[in-house]
């Protein structure tokens, strides 16, 4: 009897567990993770097509927000800021480069041809001066700080290691926001200052059709600012507006009104930053190596009188016309 119940329990126990054995992976296979159901490109094949849907998830926080799981937005952004913004960066930065070095193997430095009357002229004050090298100063910090974004993990991380890129990077990135307010306050100072130098008029159209002299002897008359200086006041005004308005949403992107607003301001402010490295790149070779005399105006503020009849004219005729003229020293005769 007894013998008889022990087998009848173990024929028991082991149908329960055959039972068991097939019905567990059934139920198993349903959640399986690796299964086709939940692979993630099959996710996204649904949303192919469809640029503002996203692909939800569920989170247990306030900020529902964090239950995004995938934007295909998201995913254009990613390429176009690790392939196309490089390609833009390079081809602005590097083809003006290129472009400067060649134009100074071919044309040379240009020279007053007069020659030093030993009179001078006052070009900028001292305020004028401050407020540009306030700008170009901050300009330069933010230029380098930004191209490390966009170049340093393909230049700067492999020639110094990652210790050293990361703390400056970290050094980068902190003063990328902090010398962005100096640099929105020198260009609203600029725009005051010398705007009314800068309208565009009938003038500038004749000097740009003249080359501005830069391809020929001689150049086209002008007031205090010719076409040229009148595009590089223009592309800092308008440039560094945009390049203002962009940093500040990407300063404090709870203002941007979410992620494919902050998204956008960051393509603005990758594209605007690099088309203006490259024109200071432009505006920093004439303003030194590129023309005798240049620098004299944001160096000292004291301008030859013959470089400036050379390259401003009309300006001259005005300031002599004010007695603003300053006479050279006066030469001791021989004893």
């Amino acid at each position: 009897m007894r013998l008889g119940a022990h087998i009848g329990l173990l024929v028991t126990g082991l149908l329960l567990t055959f039972a068991v054995a097939f019905a567990v992976p059934a139920s198993a296979q349903q959640v399986n993770p690796t299964a086709d159901a939940v692979r993630e490109q099959q996710f996204l094949d649904v949303l192919k097509g469809n640029r503002e849907a996203e692909l939800q998830g569920r989170v247990s926080i306030p900020d529902q927000r964090a239950a995004t799981l995938e934007r295909p937005a998201g995913r254009d952004w990613r390429q176009f800021h690790q392939g196309t913004m490089l390609w833009i960066a390079a081809v602005s930065v590097l083809g003006m480069l290129l472009i400067l070095t060649a134009f100074y193997l071919i044309r040379g430095r240009i020279r007053t041809e007069a020659g030093p009357a030993g009179s001078t002229l006052t070009r900028f004050n001292a305020f004028e001066r401050f407020m540009h090298w306030l700008t170009a100063a901050c300009f330069i910090i933010l230029a380098l700080s930004g191209l490390n974004v966009t170049f340093g993990k393909l230049v700067l991380l492999p020639l110094i290691g990652p210790q050293a890129f990361t703390n400056l990077s970290v050094v980068a990135k902190w003063s990328h926001n902090f010398l962005a307010w100096p640099f929105m306050l020198g260009v609203v100072m600029m725009f005051v200052v010398w705007i009314k130098d800068n309208i565009p008029n009938a003038l500038d159209v004749r000097w740009l059709a003249a080359g501005g002299g830069i391809f020929t002897k001689g150049h086209p008359p002008a007031r205090r600012f010719n076409a040229g200086q009148k595009v590089v006041f223009w592309s800092v005004v308008l440039g560094g507006a945009a390049l203002s308005v962009s940093g500040f949403y990407l300063l404090f992107p709870f203002y941007a009104g979410g992620v494919l607003n902050l998204q956008f301001w960051n393509v603005v402010h990758g594209i605007v930053s690099v088309l203006m490295v490259a024109l200071m790149l432009g505006h920093i070779y004439i303003g030194s190596i590129g023309m005798e005399g240049a620098f004299d105006a944001m160096g000292s503020g004291e301008v030859d009188l013959n470089w400036a009849k050379a390259h401003h004219s009309l300006w001259v005729e005005e300031e002599i016309e004010k007695g603003q003229v300053n006479p050279g020293p006066r030469l001791q005769p021989a004893e």
